[in-house]
């Protein structure tokens, strides 16, 4: 299997990278998350200019149209840079599930230009994910709707749903509870037409996440590395000391060995792989797990001071913790997999790992 990416899709992640590098900095978001709001207008413009908002955009709706394997190198870049998620949600899940509605589709039609020139903000609300990050300022949910016969999806604008704010640990997210009375009014599907967009999209957005855990635990690495080339006791660096190495070599093993699962994951969601839910499940407890083990090990070599809010660290720590539980958590994705490893047909084996 072949996961080398193209020069076009390097150079789309150095270009997005360079500029969050200057336009997202730590001290730049700490003062957004401040706000009432805790979103900045300006930056998200700015993202657009870049073309991050258009990736998932139809080339006919004026965007990219590119897909799963693309965002899974930029979501690792926005996890890196700690961009709020719900910017994902909207330009790259939410906009793949208006796409598959169908070409001429009014909600398609309606939005996906918006997405495409960063001014719309839309919302996506689920069994498996409740709690919608960005609910309140959105224009649009994207809401399934649970039945006896599967999910439906309906299309809930402020006027139609009321949202709660909840709160969290991580200072970026704004997640809100819903509360509304669907009607045919609001349903753009029934269930036995959306159940398998829901199971696409849930599915997506379990790659995102997975992929934004990736670059946090690269970028938790990153300052632990810093940190203590910089640290000394007894008069030498604590990064020379080998209990120390190991806490970070640890680290990178995890990153290492998570990428290629993500990249699988990817590659399966965009060729529609008969054993798609058990590789994204998989990406999603790797990635967790590399992303958990870089807070764990920065903690340690960072000491106390990491957790205080003057330190970058903090910032990634805590982002790492919700989204490991965010579009299912570990005991949803460890069910999943066990489920389709016990089948008869289990995704086993080198000739399953080859295709």
């Amino acid at each position: 299997m072949d996961f080398t990416f193209n020069e076009d899709q390097i150079a789309l992640r150095d270009s997005v990278s360079r500029f969050l590098m200057t336009e997202a900095a730590p001290e730049l978001l700490r003062e957004i998350w401040e706000t009432d709001a805790g979103r900045s207008p300006e930056l998200r413009a700015k993202l657009a200019e870049q073309g991050l908002t258009a990736m998932s955009v139809p080339e006919a709706h004026g965007g990219l149209g590119l897909g799963d394997v693309d965002w899974a190198l930029m979501t690792q870049e926005l996890g890196y840079y700690a961009i709020s998620d719900s910017l994902a949600d909207t330009a790259y899940v939410a906009a793949s599930l208006l796409s598959r509605l169908g070409e001429g589709h009014p909600l398609g039609q309606r939005w996906l230009p918006r997405i495409a020139d960063g001014t719309a903000r839309i919302a996506l609300a689920h069994p498996v994910n409740p709690w919608a990050a960005d609910a309140q300022a959105a224009e649009l949910v994207l809401w399934a709707q649970a039945s006896d016969r599967g999910l439906a999806l309906h299309a809930l604008s402020p006027g139609t749903m009321s949202a709660s704010a909840l709160p969290s640990i991580d200072a970026s997210r704004r997640l809100a509870a819903l509360s509304c009375t669907p009607t045919p009014a609001t349903q753009v599907l029934g269930a036995d037409e959306a159940q398998p967009l829901w199971d696409e999209t849930l599915d997506r957005a379990a790659v995102n996440v997975a992929g934004q855990l990736v670059g946090l635990a690269q970028r938790m690495l990153d300052l632990s590395v810093d940190y203590v080339a910089q640290r000394k006791q007894f008069g030498k660096p604590i990064g020379s000391f080998q209990a120390v190495k190991h806490h970070l070599a640890d680290v990178a093993t995890k990153i290492e060995f998570a990428r290629p699962v993500l990249y699988r994951a990817a590659l399966a969601l965009a060729g529609g792989h008969r054993h798609r839910a058990a590789l994204v499940s998989h990406a999603k407890l790797a990635c967790a797990d590399a992303a958990w083990t870089a807070g764990r090990k920065g903690i340690q070599v960072h000491g106390a001071m990491g957790y205080t809010w003057e330190v970058d660290l903090q910032m990634l720590m805590k982002r790492a913790w919700v989204l490991d539980a965010a579009w299912g958590d570990r005991a949803f994705h460890k069910a999943r997999l066990a489920e389709a490893l016990l089948r008869d047909d289990a995704p086993l084996g080198p000739s399953v790992t080859m295709n």
